[in-house]
C-alpha cells in the first residue's frame, strides 16, 4: 500500500503536469482553490485522473470537506486501505 507521502508526490505531479500549477506552491498544506488556483471543473478533472491512476471509485461525498492537497491524499489513502484484497 502507498504511503501518504507517496500519494502526495503522485498528486503533486498531476497538478504540475496536467493543471500547470506552480511546483513551488504544491505541498501538503496547499489549498486547492486559493493557493493552486483550481476551479470546480479542475477539481472534477483531478478526481477523474485520480480514479484512473488508482483504479478506485471516488464518491462526491468523499471530496466535500477537502480543502488542501493533504486532504486529498488522506481520502485516497483511506479509499486504498479499504479496497478488497
Amino acid at each position: 500500500m502507498k504511503t501518504k507521502e507517496e500519494i502526495i508526490k503522485e498528486i503533486s505531479s498531476v497538478l504540475v503536469d496536467e493543471f500547470e500549477c506552480d511546483a513551488a506552491k504544491v505541498n501538503a498544506d496547499a489549498r486547492l482553490y486559493e493557493d493552486l488556483d483550481l476551479d470546480s471543473i479542475d477539481a472534477v478533472d483531478l478526481v477523474v485522473r485520480l480514479q484512473q491512476q488508482t483504479g478506485i471509485k471516488v464518491a462526491a461525498e468523499d471530496f466535500k470537506s477537502i480543502r488542501t492537497l493533504g486532504d486529498v491524499a488522506e481520502v485516497i489513502e483511506r479509499l486504498l486501505a479499504n479496497q478488497p484484497k
